[in-house]
């Protein structure tokens, strides 16, 4: 194995593996103490599950749900030890994350000889107050999570199921990594301001590109969300609305922090802040005045009363009720309090009005106006090189011939110098245009030569063996797409959207129904048969694959079509475009014939003979959505894809596609089904053999029924005489 890795990659493990050893050797007397904190933090999170967690999540999940809602909400265990093994290795997890910070610190002085350890002090109040503001920062966004964002989702989640009638049967362990994950999420991204003001201060990656790339940052925040959100348009908006507006707040602070750093090297910030005193004490006293009048003259009420429009059971008390002091008293500390913040937010706003003026650039003329016959020897020297970029040789003689008439001999001499400083750029200058002109030509020659530089790797050959002749014939068909891509997505679109509303507005119930009904009475007389959802996202999941699934039949014999004369061009196909129409009314009916077919014949047997035993013992079956769907899919339309497999190498046949190509290129088409079966179907290595094995028969078939059909590839169906050997 050690062969197969390079000198640079082993180097680079064995550094690791003696950094590990040298950590642990440096902590070793320390590894007791790392243990007690790991086995805490282990301990506490494991109790803490099972005796407030669990009810927390499960309060939270139904906090948005109707009655009916809630009581049909399930979570199940599928094992006996699924809860217990859960909780150890969620405690597993944050017994490490606590355990890791005091194995680093107790291991710092192996760090700190291999040079690992940070080597600028950082003081100990800065290392607290940036771990404050993390905690703090995390803390913000779990509470958006679970105030906001999650009994929203799973009332949304739970209410879709149940309308595609379905049961929301969540599985302990799916609904926990699923919430985690999400939560991990929300305290991640609420670490956004603390991360790029840090990353602008420390100069790694500067302000401005934050600025300036803010469109990508936009664009990643909502693909982020639909991810990880149910693809309703509500959803996202809850995550990617707050997600822009705490990108926004992170820009202004790390605007802020730049700032601070840049101008606090010209300036003083308590001198900044005294030349405003006045004013920041009085911004102080009318936040004071405030604080006073709104518990003084009715203000408490009124927001009371907005709570309670709201449908808060929240309230505001009186000042005092939470201190151990008079109404008075409690008045008196909350208008000091909102007076020393009303200061505070003063100070730091002039403040940062001072060191932004500090760094604002200084506005400058164009250079090449300069007036260099009224500069004196030193102002010569300090002006830009673009000053002296139009200054011919003439006119440097007479201007230096007036400096010595001058007296000025230092101003002459700085003169030539400068001068023949421009000189050499400009020389420089002619030779770069002059070697990029011919690397250019050179460039073009070799192109015209040689073809392009794909051909270098394929050596010029573009035949159908060859990786460059794929990639130039991909290439080729895709840009012939090009000009329809619009009509395309919008055909793709329009369907996807249409299917996906059919499902989620119950259209899959209906079909759920409606197929029960072929089935023998003895199977579903007693309801033994339901579907449930493990996954709380698992019922969009199964609507979205399946609504593209279907977008994707409808829009390939668009794609061919007007990819046809590319194919035409390159010599895959033969013949008129507008045999495709013959083509889809054939593919359509094979697909509706082997649909009819599977429908009304084999799914029920098929279903029926999989229950009948659970149902003879009395059994109440539970089937997931995407088993159960992809099985009625599979079992149905999957019959009818299996015929047009056949019919469809028939038609290819005729535009072109000879039997000995197909014959020989069942290694890509193989390739090509494991790949579809493995995106469209459930993420499972059995149901992807399943979907592949079949196709793959059908191939065969197709092969077999070509081979008889051509004389074993001596005729060709699109000319109707013996091929070409």
């Amino acid at each position: 194995m050690s062969s197969a890795l390079d000198e640079d990659t082993r180097r680079t493990l064995d550094a690791g593996r003696e950094t590990a050893g040298a950590m642990l050797r440096s902590a070793q007397k320390d590894l007791q103490k790392v243990f007690i904190v790991f086995l805490v933090g282990f301990i506490g999170s494991f109790y803490a599950l099972r005796l407030y967690i669990w009810e927390f999540l499960r309060s939270i999940t139904e906090s948005k749900m109707s009655e009916a809602t809630a009581r049909e909400l399930v979570i199940i265990a599928q094992t006996p030890f699924d809860v217990i093994l859960l909780q150890a290795k969620i405690g597993l997890v944050v017994g490490i994350i606590v355990g890791l910070p005091v194995f680093v610190y107790f291991s710092r002085d192996a760090l700190v000889e291999r040079g690992l350890w940070p080597s600028v002090p950082v003081s100990r109040w800065k290392l607290v107050a940036g771990g404050l503001l993390s905690a703090a920062l995390f803390v913000t966004g779990l509470t958006y999570g679970y105030a906001v964002f999650f009994p929203v989702m799973f009332a949304f989640l739970a209410n879709n199921a149940i309308a595609a009638g379905f049961t929301p049967t969540y599985s302990i362990v799916l609904w926990a990594q699923f919430i985690f994950l999400l939560t991990l999420s929300f305290g991640l991204a609420a670490q956004l301001p603390l991360a790029m003001s840090a990353l602008a201060y420390a100069e790694i990656v500067p302000y401005e590109t934050f600025r300036d790339r803010w469109r990508y940052a936009v664009v990643a925040m909502f693909a982020f969300g639909a991810l990880f959100t149910p693809p309703d348009p509500f959803t996202q908006i809850m995550w990617a609305i707050p997600m822009l507006v705490l990108y926004g707040f992170s820009l202004y602070l790390t605007k802020v922090v730049v700032t601070a750093k840049r101008g606090s090297e010209r300036i003083d910030v308590w001198t900044a802040a005294g030349r405003h005193w006045n004013v920041i004490l009085g911004v102080g006293g009318v936040g004071g005045l405030l604080v006073y009048a709104f518990y003084t003259y009715g203000g408490r009420p009124l927001a009371n009363d907005l709570l309670a429009w709201m449908g808060s059971s929240r309230r505001l008390l009186a000042p005092g009720a939470t201190l151990p002091v008079s109404e008075t008293a409690g008045l008196a500390v909350w208008t000091a309090l909102g007076a020393l913040l009303a200061g505070v937010c003063g100070f730091m706003y002039y403040v940062y009005a001072e060191l932004e003026a500090a760094v604002e650039p200084i506005e400058v003329g164009d250079p090449t106006e300069i007036d260099l016959s009224e500069l004196d020897a030193d102002g010569i020297r300090a002006a830009p090189p673009e000053a002296f970029a139009e200054l011919s040789e003439a006119e440097a003689t007479e201007m230096a011939g007036d400096a010595v008439d001058a007296g000025d001999k230092e101003k002459a001499r700085a003169i030539f110098e400068r001068f023949d400083e421009a000189e050499e750029l400009r020389e420089a200058k002619d030779g770069d245009e002059g070697t990029q002109s011919t690397t250019e030509e050179l460039g073009d020659r070799a192109s015209r030569a040689g073809g392009t530089f794909l051909d270098e790797f394929t050596g010029g050959e573009k035949d159908e063996d060859d990786i460059g002749g794929y990639y130039a014939d991909v290439a080729f068909i895709l840009d012939s797409l090009t000009s329809r891509a619009f009509r395309i997505a919008a055909v793709f679109g329009i369907v996807l959207a249409g299917t996906f509303g059919w499902l989620y507005t119950g259209g899959i119930g209906r079909v759920f129904d409606q197929f029960l009904s072929q089935m023998p009475e003895q199977v579903v007389e007693n309801n033994q048969i339901d579907v449930v959802a493990l996954h709380p996202m698992e019922a969009l999941i199964f609507e979205v694959k399946f609504s593209t699934l279907i977008a994707v039949l409808v829009t390939l014999p668009m794609v061919t079509y007007y990819a046809w004369p590319a194919l035409r061009d390159r010599g895959f196909v033969r013949g008129n475009r507008n045999v495709i129409f013959g083509w889809t009314v054939a593919l359509v009916v094979g697909l509706f014939g082997g649909f009819a077919l599977g429908y009304t014949v084999v799914a029920p047997n098929v279903i029926s003979y999989l229950v009948a035993d659970g149902a003879r013992a009395d059994m109440v079956i539970a089937y997931r959505i995407s088993n159960f769907f992809w099985l009625i899919f599979f079992t149905t339309a999957g019959i009818g894809l299996l015929a047009d497999v056949p019919v469809l190498m028939l038609l290819l046949n005729t535009a072109g596609v000879s039997y000995r190509s197909m014959r020989s290129r069942w290694r890509e088409v193989t390739v090509g089904i494991m790949a579809f079966a493995a995106v469209a179907t459930p993420a499972d290595v059995m149901t992807m053999f399943l979907v592949t094995i079949p196709l793959m028969v059908a191939y065969g078939v197709g092969l077999a029924v070509l081979f008889v059909v051509t004389l074993g590839g001596r005729r060709d169906l699109s000319r109707g005489e013996t091929a070409k050997a």
